[in-house]
């Protein structure tokens, strides 16, 4: 399916802004899962709201509020180089000279994300954990792809899910555990899937 290139003038200007603002996952939301919840019910992926909302994805991915957003987000993250050597201070140069072949190469689906850099950080218990830092750019793209997904995907989520979803957490979580006890329940289950990802399956 062929898509037309953005010829709107809005992208001759500098995409995006440097304001500075709080960007922070907002952890205080109560989130969890009803006390005595047994089975789940999970909305339809497929509903025909969803589904509306999802025919134009790479325009909205690539709007310009949503750029400057997962440019703030980004920015407000800070991070490490990744394997370009680009740094969070580059990118508003980078951007002022190829902006308009960023958003193009997404609408037509030439973009394709650098490699990833590894880097290896001690654990505190022994051993080390192994990194993957992407480049700011494709972080940014990540991000913006993230803010359209999203707000589709995660209300089709269980909600016994704590980790990295908005306005969730481990206080959510440990919260919610705590109910279990004071209802009285005594069997705790352990799983830890260590190093699934790690192997080609």
């Amino acid at each position: 399916m062929g898509m037309e290139r953005p010829t709107n003038r809005l992208y001759q200007r500098l995409l995006f802004e440097g304001l500075e603002e709080d960007l922070r996952h907002d952890d205080s939301g109560a989130g969890g899962t009803p006390p005595g919840t047994i089975e789940e019910s999970q909305m339809p992926a497929a509903s025909d709201q969803v589904r509306a909302l999802t025919e134009r994805l790479l325009e909205e991915v690539c709007a310009r509020e949503n750029l400057n957003r997962a440019y703030k987000r980004v920015k407000a993250n800070q991070g490490a180089a990744g394997v370009d050597g680009m740094t969070i201070g580059g990118v508003r140069d980078w951007l002022a000279g190829h902006k308009e072949e960023l958003v193009a190469s997404l609408l037509d689906g030439t973009y394709r994300p650098q490699p990833v850099r590894g880097v290896q950080i001690p654990k505190p218990g022994g051993g080390v954990r192994q990194l993957g830092i992407p480049t700011v750019i494709d972080r940014l793209v990540q991000q913006a792809i993230l803010q359209v997904l999203e707000p589709l995907l995660d209300p089709t989520f269980s909600d016994s899910s704590y980790g990295f979803r908005p306005k969730r957490g481990a206080h959510n979580a440990l919260f919610q555990a705590r109910k279990y006890v004071a209802e009285g329940r005594v069997i705790v289950v352990d799983m830890d899937l260590e190093k699934f990802f790690d192997h080609a399956w």
